[in-house]
């Protein structure tokens, strides 16, 4: 078993715990690109185009004698309409509604990716690959007082002090438009993930921390390989509360 240290809400050492078994796990990136592929395939919103579009038209072929393809044409024009081998035709294999998109990941794969992707937290290494940025030894354990913070400005306080904030600024000026069509559907900017802070359940830190640029809440049930490899690349830089790091004991087995 491997002792972290514990720190309170200055940054200062108050004590130590020992990390659950959980964080020997073998680092495994297929399985936790898989598992978020997976994820991120079974949430999709079927979508299709409508039934007759492209057939509701004037087009009528103009028959044989007239030289040109006897593909229907529209009736103010000569423009070809509804068949698909013709510019401005309909698509002739459109995306459809019944079409089964989602995709299936062993149960037991599925929890060696969660078990993995919690251990590579750890790492300081492939966390700092992924782009964070922060002055602290990982795994970053902070005392239970840190999940009844309620004013966010206590909870950006205790991020200073522990020496992550910083990412929580990378993500913030990381904000950026969208390009392509996406900005006129719902998703105008594309952000950063920065800390996931894993509590416990029904904890005030969970509305304390929400408007914090990049910061995810989650408690340890609620765990999953995508908030902890998001984008498929594990290492995302976490704090783990005493609570939760209790709870993990047993957890994805």
């Amino acid at each position: 078993m491997v002792t972290v240290n514990i720190i309170d809400l200055s940054g200062n050492i108050k004590g130590d715990v020992q990390l659950p078994a959980v964080f020997d796990e073998a680092y495994r990136p297929d399985l936790i690109k898989r598992a978020v592929l997976t994820a991120q395939a079974n949430r999709l919103q079927p979508y299709g185009t409508k039934l007759y579009a492209g057939m509701e038209t004037s087009a009528q072929s103009w028959g044989s004698g007239r030289g040109v393809a006897q593909v229907p044409r529209l009736a103010n024009g000569s423009r070809a309409a509804r068949v698909p081998q013709a510019v401005g035709g309909r698509r002739a294999h459109p995306p459809k509604t019944e079409t089964d998109r989602t995709e299936k990941v062993n149960k037991k794969e599925r929890r060696m990716a969660i078990r993995s992707a919690i251990a590579i937290t750890a790492n300081e290494d492939i966390v700092r690959g992924r782009g964070h940025r922060f002055d602290a030894r990982l795994p970053l354990v902070a005392e239970k007082a840190l999940e009844d913070l309620e004013k966010t400005r206590d909870v950006v306080s205790f991020l200073q002090a522990a020496g992550v904030y910083d990412d929580v600024l990378r993500a913030k000026e990381g904000k950026n438009i969208r390009a392509g069509r996406g900005k006129l559907r719902g998703r105008r900017y594309k952000n950063k993930k920065s800390i996931l802070i894993v509590a416990a359940n029904d904890s005030a830190l969970f509305r304390s921390a929400r408007n914090l640029a990049g910061v995810d809440v989650v408690s340890v049930p609620s765990l999953n390989t995508e908030l902890l490899a998001p984008g498929t690349h594990a290492g995302r830089l976490t704090v783990w509360t005493e609570s939760a790091i209790a709870d993990l004991e047993g957890m994805f087995e």
